[in-house]
């Protein structure tokens, strides 16, 4: 769909701050956060709503985005938890037309500065928040396989 301006996310024919992509998903942080640190992950594959997904896809966007949020916990973010919001069609407001799954980064006492940020919605240096989030992935990368080969030696 060259309307979608997802679509050309994934494309690489739209702007965007990836922080990680695969043959199936692209994840990259939102150009209106709520908190630093807020990344989307999308299906390359066109979906307008959840009804529009298969099942196996939603799986795969989600397990990307708890994957995501543990690596935003890891990186120099720090986050304490994060919120995994889907909201599907324009009754639950969506806003653009493709499926997406905020991973949103809070902290302990953080209800004002994230009610400002619903507000406010402004990035926060993408480039070394990305940096930062990518440095997460890959710090959990490392401790999966550091587990695979203690439990391959056990």
């Amino acid at each position: 769909m060259n309307d979608c301006v997802f679509c050309r996310i994934a494309a690489g024919q739209a702007p965007a701050t990836k922080v990680y992509e695969d043959d199936t998903l692209c994840a990259f942080l939102d150009i209106r956060p709520i908190a630093r640190g807020h990344t989307l992950v999308i299906p390359k594959r066109h979906a307008s709503e959840l009804a529009d997904l298969d099942a196996d896809s939603g799986a795969d966007i989600f397990r990307a985005g708890h994957r995501l949020a543990l690596a935003i916990r890891r990186s120099e973010l720090a986050a304490d938890g994060a919120n995994l919001v889907l909201n599907d069609g324009t009754a639950a407001f969506q806003t653009v037309p493709h499926v997406h799954l905020h991973v949103i980064p809070r902290r302990h006492r953080d209800k004002l500065s994230f009610a400002a940020g619903l507000l406010l919605r402004r990035p926060h240096d993408p480039q070394t928040t990305a940096a930062a989030i990518r440095a997460g992935i890959s710090a959990l990368a490392h401790a999966d396989e550091t587990s695979a080969e203690e439990g391959s030696q056990g």
